[in-house]
């Protein structure tokens, strides 16, 4: 059996089957959902779309977990929901179904909160996970996270705080690795942050470059990367930019360090 985890913008794949051979054969099942990503203001619920776009009638089981991100930004399945997870909250129906080759099926998912909570997002996967119910030489299985944020009512607080910037190597290339820490209770969504470099010297030229977005969930540590390319080396000068939400000033810190 392997393990892999897919992330895009907001949703969570794990796929877990064995390795396929090369060629242009349909896959047995492809499963998808939308909204991926979804978002709930306080005690609410919402529909989900569930799709079956492969070629093997499949059974799904539905389930309910935690969910966290790495340092890196890499999303990680929290099976005991410690921490600001809301998965105690959530209910859904139904709770298995089957689903014939490019069938459908709407999934409710609702949230209801505890009597004293604390304000700000709190986030949790509901889990769909495949079997198949045709019998066959290979056995596929895929469990497919969709993310649900629950926004507690109270005083939304956002405070994010820049930390080191250090140089590290990823390969043969290397990466200069930002730390920022979100004090707030709410997810920050860190898009197009940018870091300005100075060389010291007359020959030395700007340059700009942009990280990959990511997110930052509350009261959590993240890296940030920025690829470093050509062959810069000696002192420079490093000033970060990550734009704010809500039109506030973009957040901004002054590095020395040597490349």
């Amino acid at each position: 059996m392997t393990g892999a985890f897919v992330r895009g913008s907001a949703v969570l794949l794990a796929a877990l089957a064995p390795a396929s051979g090369a060629g242009a054969a349909p896959r047995p099942v492809v499963l998808a959902a939308a909204p991926a990503h979804v978002t709930l203001a306080g005690s609410a619920r919402t529909t989900v779309r569930v799709t079956n776009s492969g070629t093997k009638r499949v059974r799904v089981d539905v389930s309910r977990a935690g969910f966290a991100l790495d340092l890196r930004g890499r999303p990680r399945v929290v099976w005991n929901g410690a921490g600001r997870s809301a998965a105690g909250w959530l209910t859904f129906r139904p709770k298995r179904f089957a689903l014939a080759p490019h069938a459908s099926v709407s999934l409710a998912v609702a949230a209801k909160l505890p009597r004293r909570v604390e304000p700000g997002d709190h986030d949790a996967l509901v889990l769909l996970s495949t079997r198949p119910l045709d019998s066959g030489h290979v056995g596929v299985r895929l469990r497919l996270g969709v993310v649900v944020v629950v926004r507690a009512p109270g005083v939304v607080v956002r405070r994010l705080e820049l930390r080191g910037l250090r140089l590290a190597r990823r390969g043969r290339g290397r990466v200069l690795e930002l730390v920022v820490d979100n004090r707030g209770n709410v997810t920050e969504a860190l898009e197009r942050a940018r870091v300005v470099l100075s060389p010291d010297g007359r020959d030395g030229r700007r340059a700009v470059l942009v990280a990959t977005s990511r997110d930052l969930r509350p009261r959590t540590r993240g890296i940030v990367e920025f690829r470093l390319g050509g062959r810069r080396h000696g002192w420079t000068t490093a000033r970060v930019l990550i734009p704010a939400a809500d039109g506030r000033s973009p957040l901004s810190r002054t590095y020395r360090l040597r490349l």
